[in-house]
């Protein structure tokens, strides 16, 4: 049983459309959702809690349909949202009160060890919170209910890099468990590579690739070379690329290119913007 499954996923507004996604998350792995503001990453995140309607298509999540049973599917499921969504009159201690009586998992000692790690205020009303001590709260709530299935949307948003760091360990530690996966979505695509076993590029409502990360850093590569030697090449292994008045740098396909080629690596951040320009 997959984590997550999507297909032919489709919401249409004015002016955009998310477009048929499909997209499977196996049991104890990392998604990583990227793509610019207005691709479509917090749509499909609303879709499939079933906070907006879908168009078209069928999401399940851990085996049942979203919108059959996401009432149930809501005590398996640990979300953290970009808006976190706790009143603002709130404090720290009252947020565990209230998610004591809605979790039927719910662990108090293991709420308190996140807001003790998190340096996070028992009783600071939650409006006079910073940004990154907003989005550790939702996470300490996220992960004190004995959730399978993470569902993060710019969950590291606002964090300085020490914690963020911290919180991308937790959250590699919470999948070593086969039964726990995570879906994220975030603008910081080093973290994302850091942690993530899958990646998908969304752009513009469309996927543009989902693959395993190691499959991604085996396949493709860069190349730094003139006009001339870049039409030397196979026009199928050039998946994009950038020129300047020094040459051109290329995304290829690595198993395309001649022997005696020189291909650099190519990170994530890299491989999206050559086939987001490339599919413009």
């Amino acid at each position: 049983m997959n984590a997550l499954e999507i297909r032919n996923l489709t919401k249409s507004y004015t002016g955009f459309q998310l477009d048929h996604l499909n997209l499977t998350l196996p049991n104890g792995c990392i998604l990583g959702l990227i793509g610019e503001n207005g691709a479509g990453k917090s749509t499909t995140i609303k879709l499939i809690l079933d906070m907006i309607r879908r168009d078209d298509g069928h999401i399940t999540i851990l085996g049942k349909d979203n919108r059959e049973s996401i009432q149930l599917l809501k005590q398996d499921i640990g979300v953290v949202l970009d808006d976190v969504g706790i009143p603002e009159c709130l404090t720290a201690a009252q947020v565990g009160k209230i998610m004591e009586n809605t979790f039927t998992r719910w662990d108090n000692s293991v709420y308190a060890g996140y807001l003790k790690k998190f340096s996070l205020s028992v009783n600071k009303p939650f409006k006079e919170f910073s940004r990154g001590m907003k989005m550790k709260l939702g996470i300490a709530v996220a992960l004190s209910h004995d959730p399978k299935l993470l569902i993060l949307d710019e969950a590291t948003s606002g964090l300085d890099p020490v914690i963020r760091d911290e919180i991308i360990d937790i959250f590699s530690e919470f999948t070593r468990d086969v039964h726990h996966s995570i879906l994220i979505s975030s603008h910081i695509v080093s973290d994302l590579e850091k942690i993530c076993d899958y990646i998908a590029f969304l752009h513009k409502g469309k996927l543009l690739l989902c693959e395993e990360k190691d499959v991604l850093m085996e396949q493709y590569g860069l190349v730094q070379c003139s006009q001339a030697q870049l039409a030397q090449l196979d026009p199928n292994a050039i998946k994009g690329k950038k020129s300047s008045p020094y040459g051109v740098q290329a995304l290829v396909l690595r198993n395309r290119i001649p022997r005696g080629w020189h291909i650099s690596p190519v990170n994530i951040e890299e491989l999206f913007i050559f086939m987001v320009k490339e599919s413009e």
